[in-house]
């Protein structure tokens, strides 16, 4: 009987005890045809019986891939990013790759020590949606120097070695905006974090947009940044309840700040949205719960997810080439609920 405390069972213990080659036992294990089913079977039970568990690092170094995903993300608690690696998981397991999945905790300094150690980690590609405060690509250097490829999702950044997949915030950002001048309301006030990255910068544009397009003059006051918690919303709720001249609509760049927001200024008898329209962004399972429910900006972190480690596999087998016009942009949607209607149709 093989016995090493404490130490690993190789193939060449099992050759040792079995009488037979080391080159015929990584074979069997392997499930190579030229082995016949018989010495499988004796190998297989013998490599069970000791607790043999196959180096699959040593054998993928050995081909200098390691069949694996980096997947850095500002936060595992978001329901858009668990959907993004639920989507990637689904594509990377399909074609064999397992993923490596770190949280920045929106903190440019850990987005930076978290690439460190997919470098170090051999990662055959990084999948990364930036950090709030990220003002600059250079942590993933080494990454760009070795041609390991980055794809940046949702919260991206334009670099010639990258590939960006994202929606097209000022387009969206106009849109609820447009929805709720539609609605009447002219003093609309947009609550966002600080417009480093694209996704909050591209949608505070489109809100200006929209403002002006339909002549209303922007005021700086009206933009509050946040860092989009729900207890930011809550507390810029007591902000706003206390204005002499409250907002008629308030455009949130995510739903969960916008429903702290909503449930703040209903603890004080702001009726939502007769006397304050609402709109938010991301359609988190939670918007369709909150009273009245939230409206609000679709697009699928699952299907972002998926299309982002599709793309990073093609790649990686060499059929999708990195340029610096690469961005794929996806599809969004406006989704109008209760919480900005102040107007039913033909009333």
């Amino acid at each position: 009987m093989l016995k090493k405390e404490g130490k690993e069972i190789t193939i060449y213990d099992i050759a040792t005890k079995l009488k037979l080659s080391p080159s015929t036992v990584s074979r069997a294990l392997q499930d190579h045809p030229s082995i016949s089913k018989k010495t499988k079977k004796r190998i297989f039970e013998l490599a069970a019986e000791v607790g043999y568990r196959q180096n699959h690092f040593a054998r993928n170094l050995r081909s200098d891939k390691t069949l694996v995903l980096g997947v850095i993300v500002p936060r595992l608690n978001s329901n858009f990013m668990s959907s993004a690696i639920a989507g990637m998981e689904m594509i990377a397991n399909e074609h064999g790759y397992s993923l490596l999945i770190s949280q920045s905790s929106e903190s440019a300094i850990k987005e930076a020590a978290s690439a460190k150690t997919m470098f170090n980690s051999r990662v055959d590609g990084l999948l990364v949606s930036l950090a709030f405060d990220t003002e600059s690509l250079e942590h993933f250097d080494s990454f760009f120097k070795r041609n390991t490829p980055v794809f940046f999702f949702d919260r991206t950044m334009p670099h010639d070695s990258s590939t960006n997949i994202l929606i097209d915030n000022y387009r969206a950002g106009y849109n609820v905006t447009r929805h709720l001048i539609e609605q009447g309301c002219k003093k609309i006030v947009h609550i966002t974090a600080p417009p480093r990255q694209n996704v909050y910068r591209d949608r505070l544009a489109g809100y200006k947009g929209a403002l002006a397009d339909a002549g209303i003059a922007f005021e700086e006051g009206n933009v509050i940044i946040t860092d989009l918690t729900q207890d930011a919303g809550y507390q810029t709720a007591q902000k706003i309840a206390g204005w002499e001249q409250r907002p008629d609509a308030v455009f949130v760049a995510n739903d969960s700040c916008a429903i702290g927001c909503m449930l703040a200024l209903k603890e004080k008898g702001i009726r939502i949205p007769e006397d304050i329209a609402f709109a938010g962004f991301n359609n988190d399972p939670v918007s369709t719960v909150i009273e009245p429910n939230l409206t609000t900006i679709g697009y699928s972190g699952y299907e972002m997810g998926q299309v982002a480690a599709r793309h990073m596999i093609n790649h990686l087998k060499g059929t999708f080439p990195i340029d610096p016009t690469n961005t794929i942009i996806l599809r969004s949607e406006l989704i109008v609920r209760a919480s900005s209607v102040k107007h039913k149709p033909g009333s």
